[in-house]
């Protein structure tokens, strides 16, 4: 039974087979097949047929279908951790200005966040959105953050679902207390809220353009159960102006122009120009699409029910259980589809060695305070999650 979505996800049919017929077509005729779905009637062949798709675009259009928002605003990158690279490094600090950032972030964020501050020469401030689990609330979370922004503070970088505990952060409420601290700043210096989205993206049914981020980040190959190695980035069109590329695009043909005639592109940073050049696997990258179909096809309200409705079977049973000790709030706005737990007198990573033995794949935390942890998702289904509650409760303390 897999219960880590989390980790990397299996491809489902739809995207296997996109992939197939993408990679049959490139090992094909590769020029033919990558110049005109890459550069659309931009190619170096030569003029692109009517029917040829532009699959680049194609992508894109369906990740704004998927996610909300408009295509022109989505940039394509290759996991979470490349689109915090690419938006930290873009971002234009100063010395003297601050990134707020908070203590429950993963590795990828803080060091992205600590290469940019290194790079531009602004500070990094942590702060603890709460001290207890048995105690954490929407206000607390809202409170401290309101507390914790400073004149100098120029963008609060959050996670919206923490893969250290399964907490999930109030979006929504976070982003309508900084409108009102931002509604007395001048453009040039309203804080940016960015979020690593990728353990929300996929289970909730939100429209992420209307959560009131400014920048929204995610991989694609987990809850999305997209092919490996792609994902995407969501901001809005002031945020994409406060970026710099790090990589040149392959699909902003105004690049290419203002290449072409030696001189700077006109406009400002947006979504085509921050969507990274280079050739990639690209029969991954263009079954994105079919990924976000394959969703869209199941629905996002269905899928967020299903995720809650086990995961409630699943808290449910650990939090009765002697001797286990669950750390993700129950409170449906709190938490996700990730649950994390403790085994009295067992290392966390003993209780997934443990589980693996039962065929349960679950993991720990890849913290310094690790919890056991794992994920029913829409993959698993009631019977499983209580073969998983039965086995939990065989290796725990009488």
């Amino acid at each position: 039974m897999h219960l880590a979505p989390f980790y990397i996800s299996s491809h489902p049919r739809p995207v296997r087979e996109a992939i197939e017929k993408y990679r049959r077509a490139i090992d094909a005729n590769p020029v033919l097949t990558v110049d005109p779905a890459v550069f659309g009637s931009h190619g170096i062949v030569g003029q692109a047929k009517a029917e040829t798709p532009y699959l680049t675009q194609t992508v894109r259009e369906a990740a704004a279908e998927y996610m909300g928002g408009k295509a022109e605003d989505v940039a394509l990158t290759d996991s979470t951790t490349m689109g915090l690279g690419l938006v930290y490094n873009g971002l234009m600090l100063k010395p003297g200005q601050e990134i707020l950032t908070t203590v429950h972030d993963f590795y990828p964020h803080h060091e992205s966040i600590r290469f940019a501050a290194e790079r531009t020469g602004a500070s990094v401030r942590k702060i603890a959105l709460f001290d207890s689990f048995e105690t954490i609330s929407e206000e607390e979370i809202v409170a401290r953050i309101r507390n914790g922004i400073r004149p100098n503070t120029r963008t609060l970088s959050i996670t919206w679902v923490h893969s250290a505990s399964g907490v999930k952060l109030p979006v929504r409420a976070i982003a309508g207390a900084l409108d009102d601290m931002n509604r007395h700043r001048d453009e040039q210096d309203r804080v940016l809220l960015i979020v690593d989205g990728v353990h929300g993206f996929g289970v909730e049914d939100e429209n992420v353009a209307e959560l009131g981020c400014d920048v929204f980040i995610s991989g694609t190959h987990k809850w999305i159960f997209g092919p490996r190695g792609t994902g995407v980035v969501w901001a809005k069109k002031a945020a994409w102006a406060r970026m710099r590329p790090t990589i040149p695009s392959f699909v902003a043909t105004d690049l290419w122009e203002a290449w072409k005639d030696n001189h700077l592109p006109a406009g400002s940073t947006n979504a085509t120009w921050m969507t990274c050049g280079g050739f990639k696997p690209y029969e991954h990258q263009w079954a994105m699409a079919d990924a976000f179909r394959f969703l869209r096809q199941i629905g996002r309200q269905r899928i967020a029910e299903r995720t809650y409705a086990l995961n409630d079977q699943c808290k449910e049973g650990l939090a009765g259980m002697q001797g286990i000790k669950l750390y993700t709030p129950r409170n449906h706005r709190l938490s996700a589809g990730l649950i994390c737990f403790d085994v009295e007198g067992m290392r966390p990573d003993e209780v997934s060695q443990r589980m693996l033995a039962r065929k349960i794949i679950m993991t720990k935390t890849p913290y310094g305070r690790s919890y056991a942890r794992l994920a029913p998702s829409i993959l698993s289904s009631p019977a499983e999650i209580d073969t998983v509650l039965r086995e939990i409760r065989a290796i725990a303390p009488a």
